[in-house]
């Protein structure tokens, strides 16, 4: 499983830039279609996590596919060996060209098998970027955040994984482990002087690149934004620097 189907080269400042990932965190579809239509071209890569698909996310992820767009399908699998390559095979039917799951090695194995031979970019999640030291220990770790990160990535990177989700603090780290051919993705990343919101490791775009990310979920700072297709061009313009 490698991450080959995946664009990771550097477009141009002026075109729509597939290393910006944005997150569809909304309630409803309707609101997830106005986001997308009034993001327009300023970006092709959307995030489905648990929220918008449990309220028909699925069918969304769908019918962007069918109009040229990428998806992001955040669903953080961990279960048996044999639910998580079942859940896997019918992902793969979706047409989706990310999931995630998380970086347990068992969980990795069946699930990069499951995929071989898809074009299906599968994700390992090692530390939630809501998550600090304090959280690790009252969770049972007796790791650092940046520890179980190094070791979830060279699990992830042995088990034959297209990539790893981690905080940008992390990214050159896990860069240096899992080598250029893998993908990683950064969530909590943050446009200079905007809020933290829950997110206690972030990084603004440019930072976020220059130390190793493939691809930065962004979700507030446009989704929230008054006018989400220049907050996206903001963010690209700001890429374009990293």
């Amino acid at each position: 499983m490698t991450p080959a189907a995946l664009d990771l080269s550097v477009p141009a400042a002026d075109a729509s830039d597939p290393r910006l990932i944005v997150a569809l965190d909304v309630p409803t579809i309707a609101e997830a279609q106005a986001l997308v239509a009034r993001i327009g071209d300023e970006a092709v890569f959307f995030k489905i996590g648990y929220q918008l698909a449990f309220a028909g996310g699925l069918e969304l992820a769908r019918d962007l596919k069918a109009s040229g767009r990428k998806v992001f399908l955040d669903m953080k699998l961990l279960d048996i060996d044999n639910t998580v390559a079942r859940g896997v095979e019918n992902v793969v039917r979706l047409g989706v060209d990310m999931l995630t799951l998380h970086a347990y090695p068992k969980a990795m194995r069946a699930a990069v098998d499951a995929a071989r031979g898809s074009d299906l970019c599968l994700l390992g999640v090692t530390v939630l970027t809501s998550m600090d030291a304090d959280d690790l220990t009252e969770a049972g770790y007796a790791m650092t955040p940046d520890e179980l990160v190094r070791r979830r990535a060279a699990q992830a990177r042995d088990a034959g994984m297209g990539g790893i989700v981690c905080s940008a603090h992390e990214a050159g780290a896990v860069r240096a482990i899992v080598g250029s051919a893998m993908a990683i993705v950064t969530p909590g990343i943050r446009p200079a002087a905007a809020d933290h919101g829950d997110q206690k490791r972030v990084m603004t775009p440019a930072a976020a690149l220059t130390a190793g990310a493939s691809h930065l979920v962004v979700g507030r700072p446009i989704s929230a934004a008054t006018d989400p297709a220049a907050a996206a061009r903001a963010i690209r313009l700001e890429m374009a620097r990293g």
